[in-house]
């Protein structure tokens, strides 16, 4: 079954599952299997759905015998992190103040996963409401990257992160708020969409910051992405912010003929000292192979950005502190250091620094708009290094430097297009000397999730880095 769950991507395990070539049972057993075999290690899953999972995959292989009308998705096990929020099933934000939350309806993102025939394997990792990496559940095991246990898998959606490139789920969902979905991706491996805010539901979903966060796929493939786009896309009455744009077919996406689009390369995620030396060569690896392909790749400047790494954590750790007051006056305890920490600088920052925010926000918007007239997407990398080694976020902080480290100040390739609220996707491309994932992120305009997956498929398809898997044996602490 190891070998069904390592070859074959979502959107081939759908079609085997459609010809009665695989069985939805075995699928969810050899999945199961496999958590029990490395999560303890990895430490993806907060809650395993063991045996509603077994009983909706007979579900799934009964519709399949009978000659049912199957859903995109059908039989795929589906791993949501915990900020989902799913009917009977625990919903934790990997936090002990919800460790007994047990919701009475499926986030609308969650419903529309099982409409289309997915079925609920089980809820994924997470920081603690979604405050920074450092905190782990009770169990205080951090998680780990799957290609080398001693590095960090990312945060705030490691576990989507963990489980899709150790196949320990076949789908899974994550949110974003600064950069969260495609951090994680690209640290492990696989592909992760940060969709146009309003384009997915939020029903649902535990909020942090209400005017960044947003939910989306987590996947082995371009393809796979597109699939579980089609399912969870589009307006939801139950969220008035949802757009009532129509919702294109992800899948008819899906081509490879790419010449004469205009890319431009933001060159502040270029510069040495800031950016990695292995990166920037798999970056400028990968504008050459799209060069190939015939896509015209222009370098471009955007000084801001220089300046975004203080605006994206001014608004989200204020909107975060707001969203928690209440428990961080009469549960303070149940915190874990690094959340409460990132809490109460939240809670402290001033009004007119809050101000100042908004307005570079603003002026960042309007310039992402020009040089998305300009040019048909924007790339950079997903992260500016490999996945560094495991910390320790619970010391003391002692100095500026470290409190700059910890709660903003950073340059970093993924809050502009949270800020903007524009889709941008990461794909893996390349990998470090020490076997490590490196991602290259592409952007794309509002509402756009369709071109951004056409040239992701595109240059994935005319590249191996998709088909790589960590071996976890030889990795194993």
């Amino acid at each position: 079954m190891d070998k069904i769950l390592t070859k074959f991507s979502a959107s081939e395990l759908a079609r085997l599952i459609a010809t009665k070539e695989v069985s939805p049972v075995d699928v969810m057993r050899g999945y199961l299997d496999r958590i029990e075999r490395y999560d303890s290690d990895l430490n993806s899953y907060i809650t395993i759905c063991k045996d509603d999972a077994l009983e909706e995959a007979k579900k799934a292989e009964k519709a399949v015998m009978d000659g049912e009308v199957l859903g995109p998705l059908h039989g795929l096990p589906l791993g949501v992190k915990d900020q989902f929020e799913t009917k009977g099933v625990l919903t934790t934000a990997s936090s002990k103040i919800l460790a007994n939350y047990v919701p009475n309806e499926d986030a609308t993102i969650v419903a529309r996963a099982k409409e289309a025939g997915a079925i609920l394997l089980g809820k994924l990792n997470m920081s603690p409401f979604v405050a920074g990496g450092g905190d782990y559940l009770s169990r205080d095991k951090p998680p780990r990257n799957p290609w080398n246990f001693d590095r960090d898998p990312g945060s705030s959606s490691h576990g989507s992160g963990i489980a899709i490139a150790a196949s320990l789920c076949s789908i899974a969902f994550g949110e974003d708020t600064g950069g969260s979905i495609r951090g994680p991706a690209a640290l492990n491996g696989i592909v992760g969409l940060r969709p146009t805010w309003g384009r997915v539901s939020r029903h649902g979903l535990l909020l942090f910051c209400w005017s960044m966060d947003v939910g989306g796929p987590m996947t082995r493939t371009v393809e796979d992405t597109a699939l579980v786009m089609n399912a969870i896309a589009g307006y939801d009455p139950k969220d008035s912010l949802t757009s009532k744009l129509p919702v294109p077919d992800y899948t008819k996406c899906l081509t490879t003929d790419v010449r004469g689009l205009r890319v431009g390369l933001l060159m502040e995620f270029m510069e040495p000292g800031f950016t990695s030396e292995e990166v920037r060569k798999s970056i400028m690896d990968a504008v050459s192979q799209l060069e190939g392909m015939g896509v015209i790749v222009e370098e471009v400047s955007l000084p801001m950005l220089l300046e975004i790494g203080d605006v994206r954590p001014a608004i989200s750790e204020s909107d975060g502190a707001f969203v928690q007051r209440k428990w961080i006056v009469s549960n303070p305890k149940d915190f874990g250091k690094s959340a409460l920490k990132g809490t109460l600088v939240g809670s402290m920052i001033p009004n007119y620094i809050l101000e100042k925010a908004a307005r570079m926000r603003a002026l960042l918007r309007r310039e992402w708009a020009h040089l998305l007239c300009k040019y048909d997407f924007l790339i950079s990398p997903t992260t500016l290094t490999e996945a560094s080694k495991i910390h320790d976020y619970t010391d003391k902080i002692t100095t500026r430097d470290q409190a700059e480290y910890r709660f903003g100040g950073r340059r970093t390739p993924v809050p502009p297009a949270a800020l903007a609220g524009t889709p941008a996707i990461t794909v893996p491309c390349g990998f470090s000397k020490e076997g490590l994932p490196i991602g290259l992120q592409i952007i794309g305009g509002h509402f756009r999730e369709d071109s951004v997956i056409k040239l992701a498929y595109a240059y994935e398809q005319e590249t191996k880095w998709h088909t790589m898997r960590p071996i976890l044996d030889e990795v194993r602490i």
